[in-house]
């Protein structure tokens, strides 16, 4: 429900603008500013979240994004100008950032290692699933009176934010929040619900534990947890940006690579102006255009599922450099037919308006396979319990803030080097991003959390901040018995994985 909240604000954006723009008579650097500005205003509602996560837990926190959300798409649908309508989005979008932060925090924390992937990859279907319904609600309403519609088309999105508040209510809470705050017969009672078997949901818990800084002796009801281990904000953000073990680097550059490439490449742009991407190539009626856009969105929900049942049977790394490298070749096509139909205005030119058209359902439909649900995916698994909340905020930030330079530029760029160049330049960074997935990111199909400390170079990953401080030399033994330093082992551990 939160997903669906975030897609449905981005998927109606896309033909309500069109209708804003008319009504309010506002410019293009007008118009991208209110289209793009909520990315930014999201990393407010992303830090906080995981400020509010790490505080009162994942699950109260749910439902702060749905009434921070509903009180944004209220002011949106009932904006009288141009500034009250840019209050909404700024409600809305730290809504926005509080739900894009702990959905995928919170589905990765309650999930077993082996259904992980399919169920963390949910928060981009119904990402996904919400742009669909945007598109359909631009349909739907195009017919009211100008003044009415797009109001119609924003204000409407508060009704999925009284139902998440409603629905967040009967959800267990986070194990490992549990644990990590002591409370160990509760998160013993949510495992036991969510694993296959009792034996299960005793490994999970001693795992966890351990992450926890937890004696394993140590157990009841509610314990103790040490005073050296507990998450407190100064540690955490030592550890994890001032001064980072090289493993802990490795995991905040692989979630800060995966976030930006997914948003450099440009599939804000595809999606938020692909009425005005069919528009420059050739097709003109408003209702063909949303019919188009309609058929963006169901192209993305589709393709979501064939991910969901691959992530945890291919693997994260082979569906994202497939994904990066379709997306690539899809973006040239988009490029071509642009740059042709760009240069022969008065003519309409068949084959390249239908390869407009198949390059960006090839696109959306690449994206969705790999890098759309991957980027909730990946960063939720890597970072130690200890760091989750904020490290996921951090990849957050940067993706929002990609986003919003991106989805602000894209008119000024498309009228600096054309609509096809722009094309042509994100094609560029998506094969930057295909071999920084192949080069960079180790795989983590089938690993526990607890188990990605190691998989990145990390000897134990419920160690102190003392023990993992920067620069700090550990010995260990390797298989074939040779002593390493520590970023030896680094490299070997990853190898060896």
């Amino acid at each position: 429900m939160a997903s669906i909240i975030l897609g449905y604000d981005i998927g109606v954006m896309s033909g309500a603008s069109l209708y804003i723009k008319k009504d309010l008579k506002i410019t293009d650097v007008q118009l991208e500013i209110l289209v793009g500005i909520m990315n930014l205003y999201s990393l407010i509602g992303a830090f906080a979240a995981a400020r509010t996560s790490d505080w009162i837990g994942r699950r109260i926190t749910v439902v702060f994004a749905a009434a921070i959300f509903f009180a944004g798409a209220l002011l949106m649908g009932f904006a009288v100008n141009y500034a009250m309508l840019m209050a909404g989005r700024f409600v809305a979008g730290v809504g926005v950032g509080y739900a894009v932060m702990i959905a995928p925090v919170y589905t990765a924390e309650i999930s077993p290692a082996s259904a992980r992937g399919f169920l963390t990859s949910f928060p981009d279907f119904f990402i996904n699933f919400g742009i669909l319904l945007g598109y359909v609600s631009n349909y739907a309403f195009a017919g009211l009176p100008l003044r009415l519609g797009w109001r119609v088309m924003l204000g409407i999105g508060a009704a999925p934010s009284m139902l998440l508040a409603l629905m967040v209510f009967v959800m267990p809470e986070s194990p490992r929040w549990l644990v990590k705050n002591g409370r160990l017969a509760d998160a013993r009672a949510v495992l036991e619900k969510t694993s296959a078997t009792p034996e299960e949901a005793a490994e999970r818990l001693a795992d966890i534990k351990a992450a926890a800084g937890i004696p394993k002796d140590l157990d009841g009801d509610v314990v103790e947890v040490p005073e050296g281990r507990k998450s407190k904000e100064t540690q955490v953000w030592k550890e994890l940006i001032l001064s980072p073990t090289p493993a802990m680097r490795r995991i905040l550059l692989s979630a800060l690579g995966i976030h930006f490439f997914q948003q450099a490449s440009g599939s804000d742009c595809v999606v938020l102006y692909s009425p005005r991407v069919f528009k420059s190539a050739g097709i003109t009626d408003d209702n063909k255009l949303l019919g188009a856009t309609c058929a963006v969105g169901v192209t993305k929900t589709l393709f979501i599922l064939v991910a969901a049942f691959l992530l945890d049977r291919v693997g994260r790394r082979p569906l994202l450099q497939c994904s990066a490298g379709g997306m690539m070749v899809s973006l040239v096509g988009l490029g071509t037919g642009l740059t042709v139909v760009g240069h022969h205005p008065d003519a309409k030119i068949p084959w390249a308006v239908a390869l407009c058209i198949a390059s960006t359902l090839a696109f959306v439909a690449f994206f969705s396979i790999g890098l759309g649900p991957i980027t909730g995916v990946y960063p939720s698994e890597i970072f130690p319990l200890r760091v989750r909340a904020l490290g996921f905020a951090v990849g957050v930030a940067c993706n929002r803030l990609t986003s919003g330079v991106i989805s602000m530029t894209f008119l000024s760029l498309s009228k600096a080097i054309t609509i096809g160049g722009s094309f042509f330049l994100y094609s560029g960074i998506a094969a930057i991003g295909c071999v920084f997935f192949f080069a960079y990111l180790p795989e983590t199909r089938g690993r526990t959390l607890e188990e990605m400390g190691k998989l990145f170079g990390m000897a134990d990953t419920g160690m102190t901040e003392a023990e993992g401080t920067r620069g700090q030399e550990k010995v260990v033994q390797n298989p074939n018995g040779c002593k390493l330093d520590g970023n030896q082992e680094t490299a070997a551990t990853v190898s060896l994985s």
